[in-house]
């Protein structure tokens, strides 16, 4: 028994690392397939376990989606409000902010997959976790640059357009918004 007491903690460790692996591969399956048209057990195959052991770690399809959607939008809001410290004034933070997601463009996996989840939205079981995630978004942009709400929708505007401009990889001409 004592043996067991002393191998739980990096069962738990091995159990977090697991499901880190696995939103990594779902990120790249619903990415490239979406919700519907992703298969776990692609997403098992390719994070290295057994489809059984998805749902050991997440209930069903749509808690793992729900999961890799808010990794995605954490790693977007981590980046922002990374970006925004130390900058003196909103629109100093805004421009920080907007260069940090013109960074975070590069992982199209990770762009695609945000998406995903707005054309997933369709399902009502997906449109409700979604849509607060993409509003908590924008009020934390909005908290963290201090900027006023319009300045906030410009800003999301001109990431959307960004986003379409990287999935479809359109040359830069199309997506230079903004300079002169």
């Amino acid at each position: 028994m004592s043996s067991r007491s002393t191998t739980r903690p990096e069962t738990r460790a091995s159990s977090d690392e697991r499901r880190e692996q696995v939103i990594q591969a779902a990120v790249k399956e619903f990415a490239a397939h979406g919700f519907h048209a992703a298969s776990t057990s692609a997403i098992a195959k390719r994070a290295g376990i057994s489809q059984p052991y998805i749902y050991a770690l997440f209930p069903n399809k749509h808690e793992l989606f729900l999961a890799t959607h808010r990794h995605v939008v954490q790693g977007i809001r981590d980046a922002f409000a990374e970006a925004a410290r130390g900058a003196d004034g909103p629109e100093k933070r805004l421009e920080r902010m907007g260069e940090a997601y013109l960074r975070l463009l590069d992982d199209r996996d990770e762009i695609l997959a945000q998406m995903q989840a707005h054309a997933a939205a369709g399902d009502p079981d997906l449109r409700e976790p979604v849509r607060k995630d993409f509003m908590q978004l924008m009020d934390d942009v909005q908290r963290i640059s201090g900027a006023p709400r319009d300045e906030v929708v410009g800003f999301f505007a001109k990431g959307m357009l960004l986003n379409v401009a990287a999935a479809l990889d359109l040359p830069r001409e199309y997506c230079s918004i903004g300079q002169e």
